[in-house]
C-alpha cells in the first residue's frame, strides 16, 4: 500500500513539475506583436509620386506640373488639378473647345465633366498664367474609380497617364 502511494505522487510530482516548466516556457515567447490597421491607400506607391522622367516631360513639353488627382465630394467627383508653368504650351488643357476625359485603369470607365445648367463644365476655361493653378471635375456617379485606383487623364493630345488618385 505504501508502495503504491508513493508511486501516486511520484505521478503527481512529474505531473505539477511537466505543468510549471510548459507554462514557463509560454511565458518565456516573445509575444505576438498587434496586427496593423489596414492601410487606407491600397496602393503601394505614394500619391503625387512621379518619376522624374515623367515630371521632367510635362514641364518640358506641356509647360505644366503638380499633378494630383484627388476624390471629392464624398468620392462623387474626381478632381485633376495642375499648375501652370509656360502658357502657351499649356494652352490645350484650358481650351474649352476640346472634351477632356479620365480613364480607370481598375474599372475601365471613361469618366466626362459635367455640364451644371447655372454653372456650365466644372473647368476652368480662361486664359492659363504661369504660375497659377487649374482644375477639373469629372463625375464619378457610382463611385467606379476610388481612391488608390490608377488614372489616366486625356485632353486632346495630352496624356497624363497611371496617376493615382488620392
Amino acid at each position: 500500500m505504501f508502495n503504491r502511494l508513493m508511486l501516486v505522487y511520484k505521478v503527481l510530482l512529474v505531473g505539477v513539475l511537466a505543468n510549471v516548466i510548459f507554462v514557463s516556457l509560454l511565458q518565456a515567447q516573445s509575444p505576438v506583436p498587434d496586427a496593423k490597421p489596414a492601410a487606407l491607400n491600397p496602393s503601394r506607391y505614394h500619391p503625387n509620386r512621379l518619376p522624374k522622367r515623367a515630371t521632367l516631360y510635362y514641364n518640358l513639353d506641356w509647360g505644366v506640373d503638380s499633378l494630383s488627382v484627388k476624390s471629392v465630394e464624398s468620392g462623387e467627383l474626381i478632381r485633376f488639378s495642375y499648375r501652370i508653368l509656360d502658357p502657351e504650351k499649356a494652352a490645350l488643357l484650358n481650351d474649352g473647345k476640346v472634351e477632356p476625359a479620365l480613364y480607370g485603369d481598375r474599372s475601365h470607365v471613361k469618366l466626362v465633366i459635367p455640364a451644371l445648367e447655372k454653372v456650365g463644365q466644372l473647368r476652368n476655361k480662361n486664359t492659363p498664367q504661369a504660375g497659377k493653378s487649374y482644375w477639373m471635375a469629372f463625375s464619378n456617379k457610382g463611385g467606379y474609380v476610388k481612391k488608390g485606383d490608377r488614372v489616366s487623364v486625356v485632353i486632346g493630345s495630352f496624356r497624363a497617364i497611371g496617376l493615382i488618385v488620392e
